[in-house]
């Protein structure tokens, strides 16, 4: 692991030599939290700020995730900046409430066209095509233009879905223009427990009741109802409990900027 680890501090020493206005994303999931606390030791050890981490809350988070954010935050004492699509969440209170498009601001129904939806109404979900747009990456990119961000870490890893497979460690964007940087790439599902558990770092209560792979709550399952790092990772696929219509279109969303 102390490989890897060292491999993560130079793809950030790399970053920071260059003098990206960078951010961090933050999910509260086993992956990013290893990310930050990578991150951190890298900042303390240099002696440099964190970047700004960023959480993104599509209206549908776990309270276990938000007990974890809110706790791990006090701990470390960090300051996280929440992202969130407020024109589109003050419009609804559950899974599947309808809204006119008419009555979305006009950026969203620019970012509704741009992606080809032509209906009337928008139906709620965090993790449909168009949800998935409107609510994690329209809230992302804004924040990009906004702060002039010319950065931003992800803690994506090559084994976790095959739309991820061939990505490396500095990938550019053009809209908005932007590098995503991805420190943990190399790293599988066994090695983040393996970091995990040898350097205690703290992770969300889901894992222990069986998530492997934490999304929206309306359609993240647990995958067994063993602890996440006691299943067997050959034999059950790491999102399986995670909403499936989503993974068949994961490389589209990330064409719109989706991580």
């Amino acid at each position: 692991m102390k490989e890897k680890i060292r491999e993560a501090h130079k793809v950030i020493a790399e970053a920071f030599e260059k003098h990206y206005k960078s951010i961090l994303c933050w999910t509260g999931g086993k992956d990013s939290t290893l990310l930050l606390w990578i991150m951190i030791r890298f900042c303390e050890g240099e002696g440099l700020s964190l970047p700004e981490i960023v959480f993104i809350d599509d209206g549908d988070v776990f309270p276990e995730i938000w007990d974890f954010i809110n706790s791990t935050s006090k701990k470390w004492n960090l300051k996280v900046t929440i992202l969130k699509n407020q024109d589109i969440l003050q419009h609804v209170q559950e899974i599947g409430d309808r809204i006119d498009v008419n009555k979305l601001s006009k950026e969203n129904q620019n970012e509704l066209r741009k992606i080809g939806y032509s209906e009337e109404v928008f139906t709620y979900e965090p993790e449909s095509y168009a949800g998935n747009h409107l609510l994690k990456t329209v809230p992302l990119n804004q924040h990009i233009v906004q702060n002039g961000i010319e950065a931003v870490f992800t803690a994506i890893r090559r084994d976790e879905h095959p739309a991820r497979r061939e990505e490396v460690f500095f990938s550019n964007r053009e809209e908005p223009p932007h590098i995503r940087i991805h420190p943990i790439l190399n790293f599988t599902e066994r090695d983040v427990w393996n970091t995990i558990f040898e350097y205690k770092i703290p992770f969300c209560s889901l894992y222990e009741k069986g998530y492997r792979s934490i999304g929206a709550r309306y359609n993240t399952r647990p995958t067994d109802s063993k602890p996440a790092w006691l299943q067997d990772f050959d034999l059950i696929p790491e999102r399986a409990g995670r909403g499936q219509n989503k993974e068949q279109i994961m490389d589209k969303l990330r064409a719109l900027g989706y991580m």
